[in-house]
């Protein structure tokens, strides 16, 4: 099976962080949350605790088969720090694959892993995701290459999909849904 990183800092979209990890640990992968250190508290948007299992300055990008990012506003706060930065863009070289959903793609753009690829996001960042180079999409869950991207919590099934079909060796696919950015920004 798979070894699957999820990237921790504070203020994680507690159901984007939590349900990835339950849901591949339940497909028999190993799952390990990466954050700055192994002693902090780590607190979700809506309360729930987690503590990393393995501290960003001692994580490889080549020790994993995909790094989920999760959003909320931790995305922010992790590209504050060069660990998970360069974990990042370690992998970005590598071409391992990484997910990002809502906020999540943030870090993509920090790795520059956008630059020519289709992806999605929470609308707030659609900015962002274009000025790194992206073609933002309003669907539920967009894949290009070895970079899965999804908006918010309610798309978290069909994220979840392309995430388990990419660690199967399996075509993952992008999913139109239905709009969910208002239509100015469109």
């Amino acid at each position: 099976m798979a070894k699957v990183s999820i990237l921790l800092e504070k203020t994680f979209e507690d159901n984007e962080l939590h349900y990835p990890r339950l849901r591949l640990a339940e497909a028999g992968h190993e799952v390990v949350v990466v954050a700055p250190n192994t002693d902090s508290d780590y607190k979700g948007k809506y309360g729930t605790v987690q503590k990393g299992d393995l501290a960003s300055a001692n994580a490889q990008a080549g020790d994993f088969d995909l790094i989920v990012i999760p959003g909320g506003s931790s995305p922010d706060h992790m590209r504050r720090d060069e660990h998970l930065v360069r974990l990042v863009r370690d992998a970005q070289k590598a071409r391992i694959p990484m997910a990002g959903i809502c906020h999540g793609p943030w870090m993509l753009c920090t790795a520059d892993a956008l630059r020519g690829r289709r992806c999605t996001s929470f609308f707030s960042i659609i900015d962002d995701c274009r000025n790194a180079g992206a073609e933002w999409v309003d669907e539920e869950t967009v894949v290009d290459g070895h970079i899965i991207t999804a908006r918010h919590p309610d798309d978290l099934g069909s994220f979840m999909k392309a995430i388990l079909a990419t660690l199967a060796g399996e075509q993952a696919h992008s999913v139109k849904g239905s709009p969910k950015a208002p239509d100015w920004v469109r």
